[in-house]
């Protein structure tokens, strides 16, 4: 009633996503920079091994969407996870995971803005980076400004060139594997070059925080549920397909490339830059076999991949501040909406803090993915762990009632407690890992000063009731 309320003074959000958006859309947030780009540090550390590592991570990754979604199932919402946290735990539960999860977004999309530059630098190296961002920024924030039909459609090709791109991808390699003529493209790479684990165990544990990290986005489903036709169709169709994305997109495709080429010898090619990851492994697979126009053809997919998350970022964190202005967790002027039904502000705002990573790449260009990635970790590990309590709170809260949920998450709240140990290890292997263990360190402090904003949010309210 209380959202109700005050839809009808603001303006509300409108039902315009299809089926094939939402299916499309919950590719979007799988296949990104995690895996074109983020895989060439996972592969220093794991080696071939980062196979199993990826079979893990999407498990967890698929538990942790059947958690959120059957709570969807049943309040198909713009708040997503933020309403539940806010519902079902306290009010401070759900501050903290919107405003965590606005950072989370901010953090994505000038990765992805900062990877853009790099991919086009694949074939003109003397373009800086930081103008590469620019030109996209602007294009992707005029997209969300149409309407949200406009965003599904452009999401839809987006996620449809990268669905086809890498089957044909996986197809091509195979292909390149059973060729008699390439002895040098073989199975065998998996385990011929100091076997499945190179640097052990302890390699394949310490590339976990950066594995996690490429499923970071699947939970963004969540927000086209306010927007989605037949949500309660739709969403768990959209969940139960994750994990067979999974498998195709992540372990099939990097099994793919591990075969075609030695993983050390794609490692030192990587390396060759001057000790940064500039190029995707993908890329550079295709090119070094002399398939300069896959390479090429390669090189424009993930480009797109990389503008198709951002997209995805702009549009999610526009809703998720549209839901958290309803429930007073945001500026209530958040909740205005065009005639179009686009929440204009709630786009402008992050999009102001997003753009800093123009100016981050002008001045600082060469650190800026490594340390993006460490900070969007910390985050992912805040807002899947609110997921996961919630989903206990939000499960207790239904026993009271006699409510049996529609779509219910397999095996909880054993899941949950398995998901939550899961949880606490990626913390302990980011403390154990000197590149990102300031991000780690900075969680406590991020969640006292979100809690110190809340406290001053919550003080101004009151002084306005009283007023």
């Amino acid at each position: 009633m209380h959202t109700e309320a005050n839809q009808g003074h603001h303006g509300h959000l409108e039902r315009k996503l299809k089926n094939r958006h939402i299916q499309l859309i919950a590719l979007g947030g799988t296949i990104g920079t995690g895996l074109f780009l983020g895989s060439a540090g996972v592969l220093e550390l794991a080696g071939p091994s980062m196979l199993l590592g990826y079979a893990v991570g999407g498990l967890v990754a698929f538990l942790i969407m059947r958690f959120l979604g059957e709570m969807l199932v049943e309040e198909p919402i713009a708040g997503s996870f933020s309403h539940f946290a806010h519902r079902y735990g306290s009010r401070f539960a759900g501050f903290l995971s919107g405003w965590n999860c606005v950072a989370l977004y901010v953090l994505v999309g000038m990765l992805e803005l900062t990877a853009v530059g790099k991919f086009v630098q694949f074939w003109w190296p003397g373009i800086p980076t930081w103008l590469s961002a620019l030109v996209c920024f602007v294009l992707i924030n005029a997209v969300n400004f149409i309407n949200v039909k406009i965003y599904g459609e452009v999401e839809f090709w987006f996620a449809l060139v990268k669905i086809v791109a890498v089957v044909a991808m996986i197809g091509a390699g195979v292909w390149l594997i059973a060729s008699a003529d390439r002895p040098a493209q073989s199975v065998s790479n998996l385990w011929a070059h100091g076997g499945f684990f190179p640097h052990g165990v302890s390699g394949l544990v310490m590339a976990m925080s950066f594995i996690m990290f490429s499923f970071g986005g699947v939970e963004m489903l969540g927000f086209t549920a306010a927007e989605a036709d037949e949500p309660r169709r739709v969403i768990p169709k959209a969940i139960n397909q994750l994990i067979f994305r999974v498998l195709v997109f992540y372990i099939g495709s990097m099994a793919v490339l591990l075969a075609l080429a030695p993983w050390d010898r794609l490692l030192a090619q990587m390396q060759s830059g001057g000790g940064t990851y500039s190029h995707s492994p993908f890329v550079l697979v295709f090119a070094g076999l002399g398939a300069n126009l896959a390479a090429n053809v390669l090189n424009v997919v993930i480009l797109s991949a990389t503008l198709s998350v951002y997209n995805s970022m702009v549009y999610c964190n526009s809703r998720l501040l549209y839901g958290m202005a309803t429930e007073g967790n945001a500026p209530r002027s958040l909740m205005r909406v065009n005639r179009r039904g686009v929440p204009v502000r709630a786009i402008v705002y992050p999009g102001v803090l997003t753009a800093l990573c123009i100016v981050i790449n002008y001045v600082a260009p060469a650190r800026v993915i490594e340390m993006l990635m460490s900070l969007i970790v910390a985050a992912l590990v805040i807002t899947w762990v609110a997921i996961i309590v919630t989903h206990l709170r939000f499960r207790r809260a239904c026993a009271a009632r006699g409510v049996q949920a529609r779509f219910r998450a397999p095996l909880a709240p054993y899941t949950n407690y398995a998901c939550l140990a899961f949880m606490v290890f990626i913390v302990i292997v980011m403390l154990m890992t000197p590149a990102i263990r300031a991000s780690a360190l900075a969680m406590p402090v991020w969640i006292g000063v979100v809690y110190a904003a809340y406290r001053c949010t919550r003080a101004r309210q009151s002084e306005t009731v009283l007023a």
